[in-house]
C-alpha cells in the first residue's frame, strides 16, 4: 500500500470515529436541557479525537505547544459564544453567527499573530472571558427552553463538519505547526452547529442559554489545555489527555452542582 493511500484510509477511520464520537454526545446534550447540554458542548468532544490523532502523528513537545494554542482560542471561543448570546437576543441566525465569526476572526488575528500573547496572558484572558460569561448569563432573561424535536439530518450535519474539521487540523498539522494546529484544534464548530439547529427552531433567546452556559463551561475547558500544556512532555502524551479529560469532566461536574445548588 503506498503511503498516500494509507493516509488517506487512516484520515478517513480518524473522520469516521470523530463523527461517531460527537452524534452520541450531542444526543445526550440535547435531551438533557440546556444547563447539562451547554456543559456537555464544552467539553472536548471535537477537539479530544483531533489530539489523540495528533499524538499519534507528533511527540509530545508538539502537543504541549498545540495545548497553549488552542488555550488561546478557548478564551476566543468564549467571546465567540458571548457575542452570539448578545446578537441572539435580537438578531437572525445569520447576523448572530456572523457576528461572533468577526469577533472570532479579528481576535485570533490580534491575539495569536500580531500580539503574540505567552502563556500568563493566555490564561489572565481565559479568567476574564470566564468573568464577563458569568455577569452575561446572569443577566440574560430566563426563558423556558422547549421541547424540540430532532431530525436525522442535525446528526449528520454536526458530524460532517466536525470530520472536515478533523482532516483540515490533522492533514495541515504538519505544515502549519503546533500553534495554529492548536487554534485550529477547537474551532467553534460544534458550538456553531448547535446555533444553527436550534436558533430556527427554539428562537435565539433560547439558544442563547445554551451558548451562555457554554461559555461560563468553557472556562473548565481552558483549565484542561492548560494542564495539557504543562504535563505533555513530562508525563507524556497518552497520560497527559487522560488527566486532561479528568480535568475537563470534574471541572463540569463541579459548575453543574454549583448550579443545582444555586437554583434549589
Amino acid at each position: 500500500m503506498s503511503p498516500d493511500l494509507y493516509f488517506a484510509l487512516t484520515l478517513v477511520v480518524r473522520m469516521a470515529v470523530t463523527a461517531a464520537f460527537l452524534i452520541a454526545a450531542t444526543v445526550t446534550a440535547e435531551r438533557a436541557g440546556p444547563l447539562i447540554g451547554g456543559l456537555v458542548a464544552t467539553l472536548p468532544i471535537s477537539a479530544g479525537p483531533i489530539y489523540i490523532f495528533l499524538a499519534i502523528d507528533h511527540d509530545a513537545a508538539f502537543i504541549g505547544a498545540s495545548a497553549l494554542g488552542s488555550m488561546l482560542s478557548n478564551a476566543v471561543n468564549i467571546a465567540f459564544s458571548l457575542t452570539y448570546c448578545l446578537l441572539a437576543q435580537r438578531r437572525s441566525l445569520i447576523e448572530s453567527l456572523a457576528g461572533a465569526f468577526v469577533v472570532w476572526g479579528l481576535s485570533i488575528w490580534l491575539l495569536g499573530n500580531q500580539l503574540q500573547v505567552g502563556l500568563w496572558a493566555t490564561i489572565g484572558l481565559n479568567i476574564a472571558g470566564v468573568i464577563v460569561a458569568i455577569v452575561v448569563q446572569s443577566r440574560l432573561p430566563h426563558i423556558h427552553f422547549p421541547r424540540m424535536r430532532t431530525y436525522w439530518y442535525d446528526y449528520f450535519l454536526r458530524a460532517g463538519m466536525v470530520a472536515v474539521l478533523v482532516g483540515v487540523v490533522v492533514t495541515l498539522s504538519y505544515h502549519i505547526g503546533p500553534a495554529a494546529s492548536g487554534n485550529l484544534a477547537v474551532f467553534p464548530i460544534v458550538l456553531t452547529s448547535i446555533a444553527i439547529i436550534l436558533h430556527s427552531r427554539v428562537g435565539g433567546r433560547a439558544t442563547a442559554t445554551v451558548l451562555a452556559h457554554s461559555a461560563v463551561g468553557l472556562g473548565g475547558f481552558g483549565l484542561a489545555m492548560l494542564t495539557l500544556h504543562l504535563a505533555a512532555v513530562p508525563l507524556g502524551s497518552v497520560w497527559a489527555l487522560v488527566l486532561t479529560l479528568a480535568v475537563s469532566v470534574a471541572v463540569n461536574v463541579i459548575i453543574f452542582f454549583i448550579r443545582r445548588v444555586k437554583t434549589a
